[in-house]
């Protein structure tokens, strides 16, 4: 073997090379970026719908006000709470009350001591006038004085029942079972009949209200269907039952519409925006789904995908929101796929090389 001869040069050329293959393929792989998620536009059968601004509330709420007054001794509840049917929420101070009950209990026993009087009166005087002692004017008298005394009772009766009453109205109750929106009386305060102090609300039991016009009622009244859509949470609802009220306001010549709500939906309260769409009939629209939307500024735009899976950009006019997708003005065709993922598909384009 020649002395000279070293292999140190060929296993440093044999690395390099290794190193050169491998990067490669490792930017190879970093270059060829996975398949893009893709729909395709379509023509279809949908649902025409009317638009119409709506507010949530509740078909089930009540505001509790005082019956008697007095000042407010307690406070049970704050907004917020959940109370059940029956349960207290506030009590207003009863001394006043319970004294009207005492008197009214004296007045029985006062009704009943000259009831037993006249009772007694008047058996007496109906012997004697079997005897023969007293006339019947005696009898008569005696008679109609045992009817006073009776009606006395009863009035003594009923004055008690109606102090009981208001005695228990110092004790405030929810009337259904919810959710306390509103406490409108602090501690301390004087209640006066008919003040607000309590406002309840079922959560279960919500509705959207709309005004639609009255040229649109027949149309709403013929389908009774119709999709709320709560723009700020992008959530969309199918209403359990559509009402329209029979009447049409004189003044801007609109009906009230009434969509339930179906049970369990979230995020939702009375006094919250919403959209109603009522369905009026069926047409074929171009729809491309929501997720493909791509916002920025004042464009709007998606990412259409060719032949090659490669994406580009389009401006592209949109129109009425459908629940499944958005209704195409302008800017696409039928069968054109559209990328779903818009942030993956701008990095993509950002990595194609300039033509």
């Amino acid at each position: 073997m020649d002395a000279q001869y070293s292999p140190r040069p060929l296993v440093r050329t044999l690395a390099l090379s290794l190193a050169l293959v491998l990067g490669a393929g490792l930017a190879h792989a970093q270059n060829s970026p996975s398949r893009l998620e893709t729909a395709v536009v379509r023509l279809a059968e949908v649902d025409l719908s009317y638009p119409a601004e709506a507010v949530v509330e509740a078909v089930r709420q009540s505001t509790v006000a005082a019956q008697v007054q007095g000042r407010v001794v307690e406070v049970r509840v704050d907004a917020g709470q959940r109370v059940k049917q029956g349960d207290v929420l506030m009590r207003i101070d009863e001394r006043e009350a319970a004294q009207a009950v005492l008197g009214a209990e004296a007045q029985i026993a006062q009704a009943q001591a000259n009831l037993a009087n006249a009772r007694a009166s008047h058996e007496r005087n109906k012997n004697l006038l079997a005897q023969k002692f007293v006339s019947q004017a005696v009898v008569d008298q005696s008679e109609a004085a045992l009817k006073a005394a009776e009606a006395q009772h009863r009035a003594a009766q009923a004055g008690q029942g109606q102090a009981s009453t208001a005695r228990s109205f110092t004790t405030v109750q929810s009337p259904l079972s919810g959710v306390v929106a509103q406490r409108l009386t602090e501690l301390g305060e004087m209640a006066q009949p008919g003040r607000a102090l309590v406002s309840v609300f079922d959560p279960t039991s919500l509705r959207v209200v709309a005004s639609i016009p009255q040229y649109k009622v027949a149309a709403v009244r013929q389908s009774l269907r119709a999709r709320v859509e709560f723009p700020e949470s992008g959530t969309w609802v199918d209403g359990a039952r559509v009402e329209v009220l029979p009447t049409v306001d004189a003044r801007t010549h609109t009906a009230q519409a009434r969509v339930l709500l179906p049970e369990g939906v979230t995020g939702v309260a009375p006094g919250v925006f919403a959209r109603a769409h009522f369905v009026v009939g069926r047409g074929r629209k171009l729809l491309v789904p929501h997720k493909a939307v791509v916002r920025r500024g004042e464009v709007t735009a998606v990412y259409v995908v060719d032949a090659q899976g490669l994406p580009h950009f389009r401006q592209v006019r949109l129109g009425e929101a459908m629940g499944a997708g958005v209704e195409v003005l302008a800017g696409l065709n039928d069968g054109e796929s559209v990328a779903l993922e818009p942030v993956k598909a701008t990095v993509r384009l950002k990595q194609q090389p300039a033509q």
